[in-house]
């Protein structure tokens, strides 16, 4: 039997549950199993698609906590740009990174457990580093998460 997926329904990102592959490639796709899987190689080969991944509950994990911090700095060398991100990268806590442009240099999104775990995060990203400001914004709720693209605009 194929695996079990949850697949988008024709109705935007909505969501119907679990339907096996089969299914998601004659329902969804409209193109047959093996000219389905085809493509989705040829997707994977280009690059186009990368991985898979499932979906993690962090609170169920006991990572109850997600910020948003934003980093303004003075440094805006090479050799310390690089630096900074092998920091960051092995920071665990961190979810996403970003280098933005505006009024902040950087943006990183971070999930731990409770006010304390972002302490210890906060005091480990600062260590060795010459930071201007470091703001955390404290998510109170997800509206909308992991949402995926709309290739239907993109054409």
């Amino acid at each position: 039997m194929p695996p079990a997926t949850t697949a988008p329904t024709n109705q935007g990102n909505s969501f119907r549950g679990r339907v096996t592959a089969g299914e998601l490639v004659t329902e969804q796709v409209g193109l047959s199993q093996n000219a389905f899987w085809r493509r989705l190689q040829r997707l994977q080969a280009t690059g186009v698609m990368s991985g898979s991944r499932a979906e993690i509950d962090h609170g169920l994990l006991g990572l109850d906590l997600t910020v948003i911090v934003m980093i303004r700095t003075r440094h805006h060398s090479k050799e310390w740009s690089e630096d900074f991100r092998k920091h960051v990268d092995r920071l665990p806590e961190v979810i996403d990174f970003y280098r933005i442009g505006g009024d902040w240099d950087y943006l990183i999104k971070v999930v731990t457990r409770g006010i304390s775990g972002y302490d210890a995060f906060y005091q480990k990203l600062i260590t060795n580093f010459d930071l201007v400001t470091v703001t955390g914004y404290f998510a109170m709720e997800a509206i909308i998460r992991n949402r995926a693209v709309d290739l239907s605009r993109i054409r």
